[in-house]
């Protein structure tokens, strides 16, 4: 029998949008939105899963959940017999809307494991890292998701790599999300195998003036926003979205393309601009767009005890 059965951990992982406009597949960035669970371990083999909120009635709810999969990875990285797992899911994180929920769910599922084998396997912030990615395939959303605020995210020979940064108190976050999903795998390939130098130049020159305008001036955050690898691309996957970005933009908004789409980021350089952003979306969509005012979330994944009261973080 393993060794973590009756072992049971409260899990609260927050939402993440990557890219940043120019960022592509490197910066993410960690908001106050949350999908928290409860996970037992239990005797025997296999999964129940409970799902409240967003997911319920269309997210697995067996051993194919994509959180019971990444439970089912660290254990098996490490070498632990997995016992039978007994899941709640509290999920606010919309799904299919660029906003990470499946990194949430790889990184609840990380940190689920990594709370049921406390003591048993310790499991450091790199290890975290690698073990998400492995699933997720890239680090953009992970990063943030476990460590919280801004994250450069970059992959090496030996495995992947994180620096978290603080973003500006002046920097607004807005998302606005639709009724319409977007997978992610249809946003990728859309992307062309290369592109033009000068693109690849003016990503390059942007995406560091990004990191400038986030975490030193806000008031740049317009330009410092501008892409030209992979939006494009993508556009006549979500024109809705790419009609809207352009109207936010013209107002002098820094909107960008949310992770994969088809939600949309605005990055406020004051809270004025909210409500700006609030004004720009009803006029164009008649209220099918939901705006979520998001604080930054700086502190990323936590997991405790179901009997204690201070999380642990990565």
């Amino acid at each position: 029998m393993s060794a973590v059965v009756g072992r049971s951990v409260a899990v609260k992982v927050p939402a993440t949008t990557a890219n940043l406009g120019p960022g592509f597949d490197t910066l993410g960035m960690a908001l106050a939105l949350y999908d928290e669970l409860e996970v037992t371990a239990v005797p025997g083999t296999g999964a129940r899963v409970e799902v409240h909120g967003v997911g319920e009635g269309s997210v697995p709810t067996d051993e194919t959940n994509l959180v019971v999969r990444s439970i089912a990875h660290v254990f098996e990285v490490v070498g632990q017999p997995l016992p039978g797992l007994e899941l709640v899911a509290h999920n606010s994180i919309p799904h299919g809307r660029g906003l990470g929920s499946s990194g949430a769910a790889i990184v609840a599922g990380v940190m689920a494991a990594k709370g049921l084998l406390e003591g048993v396997v310790d499991l450091d912030a790199e290890a975290l890292l690698t073990l998400a990615n492995d699933m997720e395939g890239h680090p953009d959303n992970v990063a943030p998701a476990l460590f919280g605020g801004l994250t450069i995210a970059w992959v090496t020979d030996n495995g992947p790599k994180y620096k978290k940064l603080s973003v500006h108190r002046g920097v607004s976050p807005v998302v606005l999300v639709p009724e319409a999903t977007m997978s992610t795998a249809l946003a990728r390939s859309l992307q062309p195998e290369s592109v033009p130098h000068q693109d690849a130049i003016f990503n390059v020159s942007r995406s560091a003036l990004l990191i400038a305008a986030l975490i030193q001036s806000p008031e740049l955050l317009l330009v410092a926003t501008e892409d030209k690898l992979h939006q494009n691309y993508r556009a006549s996957a979500m024109p809705e979205t790419f009609d809207l970005v352009t109207r936010l933009r013209e107002r002098g908004l820094a909107a960008a393309v949310s992770g994969a789409g088809p939600s949309i980021l605005v990055l406020g350089s004051d809270p004025g601009q909210r409500l700006l952003a609030q004004e720009i979306v009803a006029e164009a969509s008649g209220n099918t767009w939901q705006a979520l005012m998001l604080a930054v979330d700086i502190k990323g994944a936590t997991v405790v005890p179901r009997s204690a009261t201070s999380p642990a973080h990565p």
